[in-house]
């Protein structure tokens, strides 16, 4: 096993993608809002290393809100078929320009489109509403690249905590933390 947590998160994350059914990339995103109100929901990670695990949004979106009011966020990713977790737990900060611009050139042109149709998160007061904004965009960028919308972009999030759940019989399972303290990671394991 590697002392490294992000060569540790890629062998895992490898076996992952080799073995899950449907999108090995989703995590569980938890935030809080500035009362601390806290609220989950599944994202795709897009991109990871020693700089940090990133993920693309909405940045009027209540999860981008509450990044906004309280910078930090942590991660689970629960891989079934490995019988494993990894819990990551950070700082937030935003992805460059640049970044947000490489990734969302990389959507397909139906999920370019869709981040300008959608006010994500936002009430809708009937499906045909989104569906005629949509058409609108599509009208709008026809025959031309979709921009990225000034509102979109990613979010890196900084781990401090990193910890590796192996599932064992009887559930005696394994436990492996890192933890990040003035840039040097120390390792520990947790009782299961």
């Amino acid at each position: 096993m590697s002392n490294d947590p992000f060569a540790l998160f890629e062998s895992w994350y490898a076996e992952a993608k080799a073995s899950e059914i449907n999108d090995p990339n989703a995590v569980a995103l938890a935030t809080a809002d500035a009362d601390g109100r806290p609220s989950v929901r599944m994202v795709l990670l897009k991109g990871h290393g020693p700089d940090g695990f990133v993920i693309y949004t909405n940045r009027e979106s209540r999860k981008a809100g509450d990044l906004t009011a309280n910078p930090h966020a942590a991660l689970l990713f629960h891989w079934k078929s490995i019988r494993r977790q990894i819990r990551i737990e950070g700082a937030v900060e935003l992805a460059t320009d640049a970044e947000s611009d490489a990734y969302f050139a990389s959507r397909g042109r139906d999920s370019q489109l869709g981040a300008w149709a959608s006010e994500q998160s936002r009430p809708l007061d009937a499906r045909a509403t989104f569906e005629a904004r949509f058409a609108e965009m599509t009208a709008r960028f026809e025959g031309q690249d979709v921009p990225r919308p000034p509102h979109w972009g990613g979010y890196r999030i900084v781990p401090t905590h990193i910890e590796f759940w192996q599932d064992r019989a009887h559930r005696l399972h394994e436990r492996r933390l890192f933890v990040r303290e003035d840039g040097a990671w120390s390792e520990g394991q947790l009782y299961p």
